[in-house]
């Protein structure tokens, strides 16, 4: 069954938002330095109270029940960050996760896809191993720390998407380093897929005369 809230790791405790998380909420969404590196500007404490209420409202760890969940994957990038925490999710959630991927899948988003129980792609999907791209604007202070948080960053993906696939960690980072493309019969034997969903429709002669077309007289 899957566990209810918090889940928790060495690292890591998931749970939803509450009301009276609003202070810890406000202070990092306020500072002009956290907000750099997300998709909105530093919020005041009226946009930070209903930011906040619709994480509220739209936060559910609460499902019941031992069914899979499938999860559609259509992803070609995304944060090592992002695909870290995922991954966690996946291997927390107490139920098998089984994956479909479909189009692109490339970057971090091949984390979450590797760590799931069982793993197929449609036959035109295409995987690229490679590391994501990332800007940063900052003081030159700032530069080192967030060089050495994006380095570790990477080791762990690096780590666990080879454990997960079954491979030495250098050849991984070798291959990310690199922008290894794949086909879904070579991601099926690095070991980022279990199989390929290739269709097996038969044609048949229907038992009728031919339809066609004359021309008049």
């Amino acid at each position: 069954m899957l566990p209810g809230p918090p889940i928790e790791t060495a690292r890591l405790t998931l749970r939803p938002f509450t009301p009276d998380d609003f202070d810890d909420f406000y202070a990092y969404q306020s500072r002009p330095d956290v907000a750099r590196y997300l998709q909105w500007d530093a919020r005041d404490r009226a946009q930070a109270r209903q930011a906040l209420a619709e994480q509220c409202r739209e936060t559910t760890l609460d499902a019941e029940g031992d069914e899979a969940i499938s999860l559609r994957i259509d992803c070609g990038d995304g944060t090592l960050a992002v695909a870290l925490t995922l991954m966690d999710v996946i291997e927390l959630s107490g139920v098998p996760v089984r994956a479909l991927c479909m189009g692109q899948v490339g970057g971090p988003a091949l984390g979450p896809l590797a760590v799931c129980q069982h793993r197929a792609a449609m036959p035109s999907t295409r995987f690229s191993l490679r590391e994501p791209a990332t800007q940063l604007e900052a003081p030159a202070r700032e530069v080192s720390q967030w060089v050495e948080l994006r380095a570790d960053e990477r080791r762990r993906f690096c780590a666990r998407l080879a454990a997960a696939v079954g491979r030495p960690e250098p050849e991984v980072a070798e291959d990310l380093a690199a922008g290894r493309f794949m086909g879904v019969d070579e991601a099926q034997a690095y070991g980022l897929i279990d199989e390929v969903c290739r269709p097996d429709a038969a044609i048949h002669q229907l038992p009728s005369p031919p339809i066609g077309f004359r021309p008049r007289r």
